[in-house]
């Protein structure tokens, strides 16, 4: 039997990362959060998973699990049979840049395990959701659907993709926005390399249709803090261009500049209301995990 702490490890993401398949990866993860909830200040929020709960006086009897009663002649509930459900679209970019890694984890992979967590946590909770994948146009589109077979074929489709191609999230974003027709939660999930403006002019499309966006902002550490030794040549894996450079030398600038750039995205997204989360490659899933509970919970 495993003990919590054998579960949380599979919140990191270069523990998970050796288990290479999908579905597992996000079992596990997801598993792994449910353990850390019931220890942490969030532990309300675990409610939202249990299937059942003990019988309280008041409660109406027609909830009760009869086939549970019989095993252990106890009374329990059935719990959330009748919880408004949510439909979701999980946007996940697939560029080029998304493959960049300094270890363990791409970019990529990093934003697919999290997606794959994601899915699978609102597949349990009955959730409909939908996975788009894009680089300069949609490459993958599934529907959002509450099935198992659903997630079966969004797990599928994260195992298989390859990264590459450029980015154009301005004109992605605006396909995608005619395909959504009803109110829906929406979590992009992308570095970023592109300029502000396009990324906001996109999202914004997304609040003018009344939808609910998270932002899961993807960097990895050298990105973040530029620690990179010795002379170097910088290559954009999307275009192909070369820089060569001295990090030392422009290491105080270059994080200056690109805690301009994440604080100009924080501060736009929070005036139009959308939930913006920075997240490095090598933290742990729960936090991300945690900002889509609090945003499921605000949406009733």
């Amino acid at each position: 039997m495993k003990r919590k702490e054998d579960y949380k490890q599979f919140l990191k993401p270069d523990v998970v990362s050796k288990l290479g398949n999908m579905e597992l990866i996000a079992r596990l993860v997801v598993e792994g959060f449910i353990v850390g909830l019931h220890k942490s200040p969030y532990h309300g929020f675990s409610a939202e998973f249990a299937e059942h709960r003990p019988y309280n006086f008041g409660d109406s009897p027609r909830f009760i699990d009869w086939k549970l009663y019989a095993k252990s002649d106890r009374y329990y509930v059935k719990e959330f049979e009748e919880e408004t459900n949510t439909r979701c679209y999980i946007i996940l970019d697939k560029s080029a840049s998304m493959n960049y890694s300094s270890h363990t984890v791409t970019k990529f992979e990093y934003g697919a395990y999290l997606a794959a967590a994601l899915s699978y946590l609102m597949n349990k909770q009955q959730d409909a959701v939908g996975l788009i994948l894009y680089d300069d146009a949609i490459r993958e589109n599934l529907h959002p659907s509450s099935t198992r077979i659903q997630l079966f074929n969004i797990l599928k489709t994260l195992q298989t993709v390859t990264p590459g191609g450029e980015t154009r999230i301005l004109d992605v974003i605006t396909d995608i926005v005619g395909g959504i027709k009803k109110r829906s939660l929406v979590i992009l999930i992308s570095d970023l390399l592109e300029e502000p403006e396009e990324i906001i002019r996109a999202v914004k499309q997304l609040r003018y249709r009344k939808n609910e966006v998270l932002l899961f902002h993807i960097i990895d550490p050298k990105e973040r803090f530029f620690d990179f030794p010795g002379d170097a040549i910088f290559e954009d894996m999307e275009t192909g261009e070369r820089l060569q450079t001295q990090p030392w030398a422009i290491r105080t600038d270059y994080q200056a500049n690109f805690l301009r750039f994440a604080n100009a995205i924080k501060y736009q997204c929070e005036e139009i209301q959308i939930d913006y989360t920075p997240l490095l490659t090598t933290s742990d899933f729960s936090l991300a995990l945690l900002e889509y509970l609090h945003k499921r919970s605000r949406l009733y």
